[in-house]
């Protein structure tokens, strides 16, 4: 175990967690939302510090992240435990671990300076914690990312954007990038699917802009949920009022977890969802979990030219020069 970060004493057996938008109270004995972490007499204590639960090598467009580094490896590193009860979670045997074995936390023992020398090794550009929400292992992250940022490899939260801007901000100064679920713009959604609220995944969102940190957005559009022309277009157009030059990750839907009553997403609908982007004024709108549509491919915004091209999270072709487009026109991103 490890002391948690950003916790407030209330009295002598209560605690409230600062870590995320679910703020919770717990007593003596009591496990937050995440189920990692627990007050024991009257101290939060993170129950997954050190203990990866998967580690893994991925291009960075798995993430899916296109304007970092485009065609880097990234480590991958996970605990158990999530914030957010999402009946469609393509990682809920991990995820939901502490629900579905209350009492028991799997993992290897696997130390920040290990994870940084095994990325080192590996010829990573970037760690990115993922799979599951890294909010809920924020110190074992913290920890890892001060390492990184010293040894010049980036890092990467692949999120939920539940993440309190206390806790965004104290991190900041080591986080490069971030993928964001922004899973639909009904909080009727987040409530019934996800067991959360929209309002705070928005806050967080702007947050990261303010801050300067690289952000891409991601969808997931499920057909009968959030795939209807007017909430894509909320979608859209609440992103280009962040930044029109963040990207958007439009992704299909396969059924899995708790949601089985939807079809898999169509092609179709991604690009229509796309294009709905692109009206709405952003500059970059990809698809993606349904290859060789063409919608993985980045194009110059300003005179249209294919710039890198990909099948899948593999990339066939770069043409950028020094970030640029040979228009002259800058591609949005880090060290592209």
């Amino acid at each position: 175990m490890q002391e948690a970060m950003l916790y407030s004493q209330l009295d002598a057996d209560r605690v409230r967690c600062r870590l995320c938008s679910h703020h919770c109270t717990l007593t003596d004995g009591q496990l937050g939302v995440c189920g990692v972490r627990e007050n024991r007499d009257g101290r939060l204590y993170s129950l997954v510090y050190g203990r990866s639960v998967a580690t893994n090598v991925d291009p960075i467009e798995k993430k899916p992240l296109f304007h970092l580094q485009p065609g880097s490896k990234s480590f991958s590193l996970a605990t158990v435990g999530c914030n957010f009860r999402c009946r469609h979670c393509q990682n809920w045997q991990i995820a939901q671990y502490p629900q579905l074995q209350p009492g028991e936390i799997p993992g290897q023992a696997l130390s920040p300076k290990t994870i940084v020398d095994q990325a080192m090794a590996a010829g990573c550009a970037s760690i990115a914690y993922t799979y599951t929400e890294p909010t809920i292992f924020y110190e074992y992250a913290f920890d890892t990312a001060k390492l990184a940022n010293t040894a010049g490899i980036k890092n990467i939260f692949v999120s939920n954007g539940y993440t309190s801007g206390e806790a965004l901000r104290t991190i900041a100064p080591f986080l490069d990038a971030a993928n964001i679920d922004l899973k639909s713009f009904s909080d009727d959604f987040y409530r019934k699917v996800c067991g959360a609220r929209l309002q705070p995944v928005l806050d967080t969102i702007r947050l990261y802009r303010q801050l300067g940190i690289w952000i891409e957005v991601t969808t997931l559009i499920i057909p009968g949920y959030n795939d209807g022309d007017e909430e894509l277009r909320q979608i859209a157009e609440f992103i280009c009022s962040v930044g029109e030059d963040i990207p958007w990750h439009v992704s299909a839907f396969y059924p899995t977890h708790k949601l089985l009553d939807a079809p898999r997403t169509p092609a179709k609908t991604l690009q229509r969802a796309r294009q709905i982007g692109f009206d709405a004024g952003l500059r970059y709108v990809y698809q993606g979990n349904i290859p060789g549509e063409g919608g993985e491919n980045s194009y110059c915004h300003a005179c249209g030219e294919l710039l890198i091209e990909r099948y899948g999270f593999s990339i066939q072709e770069n043409r950028l020069k020094d970030g640029r487009c040979s228009c002259g026109a800058v591609f949005s991103g880090v060290s592209c």
